[in-house]
């Protein structure tokens, strides 16, 4: 009976599941790393609970302030992991998020939401979505943490993500467009890196949803309507040449600018690059210059 519940019935990319139902996640556990103050930047980061039921909590970023009264634009980021692994408090997210905040000049919100096994999709989504609205909350500026009251813009929104997380990026904006934010609240741009979407061979996103719709699930293949009324101004996607994602980061953007949408989108490729190579080699010029443009985007719009 023991040999038979070890039998391997599913193998993914991320995990394995086996005949007694379990769910093995494949590689090392992600290490966590406390929030900091950075002085070679002047980025401070603290962690902020969003809800204890279900348990959503983010990492909050805030660069040097030139002057009392001044506001700063705000990233809402998402991070990556297949849906089932990685952290916004990682080494590599933390890195990447607070680098950004420096160059941008600007406050950065990175989610630590739900991931599958414990909370199967949708989990990140709801939990996203409910992260989007506390920070909202802020925009009277009498919400509950006192750097996005004091410093926010609310007026320059933008909703980013990598690889999964573009993927909960893209259905935020869809939920913005077609639910809103508070008033006051303005979703300026939303940037997707290396973002995931359909790509023909989906079991596995089928499998952490139990209660998807199949493999034109709107969350899975963007649907034209969801598209059409993203509720931001501007899209900029990153795609890698080497990426088996390429395509799909490429279809999106002709797929959005078929749909009706108004807004505006840009495309950048790195030449000669795979999935998320800026997290794996930071110090490369490559992950330099998706850096910048990354913070560029956000600092001038």
């Amino acid at each position: 009976m023991a040999a038979e519940a070890n039998e391997v019935v599913e193998e993914f990319p991320f995990f394995r599941v086996y005949k007694d139902g379990r769910v093995e996640l494949l590689g090392p556990p992600v290490e966590k790393i406390p929030p900091s103050h950075d002085p070679n930047t002047g980025v401070r980061s603290k962690d902020v609970v969003i809800s204890s039921d279900p348990p959503v909590s983010a990492r909050i970023f805030l660069p040097r302030v030139s002057g009392p009264g001044r506001k700063l634009p705000l990233l809402f980021y998402l991070h990556g992991g297949g849906f089932c692994i990685q952290s916004a408090f990682s080494l590599d997210h933390h890195n990447f998020v607070s680098t950004v905040a420096a160059e941008a000049g600007a406050v950065a919100v990175s989610v630590e939401y739900g991931l599958f096994p414990a909370r199967p999709l949708p989990a990140c989504y709801e939990d996203s979505w409910a992260a989007l609205r506390w920070v909202a909350g802020h925009a009277d500026g009498d919400g509950p943490d006192p750097w996005l009251n004091e410093h926010a813009d609310f007026g320059r929104v933008f909703v980013g993500g990598n690889s999964a997380g573009g993927n909960i990026s893209h259905t935020l904006a869809a939920r913005v467009g077609s639910m809103g934010l508070p008033a006051g609240v303005r979703v300026v741009g939303v940037i997707l890196v290396h973002p995931y979407f359909g790509t023909g061979n989906d079991e596995m996103w089928l499998y952490m949803c139990p209660t998807n719709g199949g493999p034109s699930d709107p969350r899975l293949k963007p649907a034209k309507e969801d598209l059409a009324r993203l509720g931001c101004e501007k899209v900029f996607v990153f795609v890698a040449e080497k990426d088996r994602l390429k395509e799909v980061g490429i279809g999106y953007c002709v797929e959005l600018k078929k749909s009706g949408w108004r807004g505006s989108v840009a495309l950048v490729e790195s030449v000669g690059e795979g999935h998320c190579f800026y997290l794996l080699d930071p110090k490369s010029e490559k992950a330099g210059e998706l850096r910048d443009k990354f913070a560029s985007f956000i600092k001038h719009n």
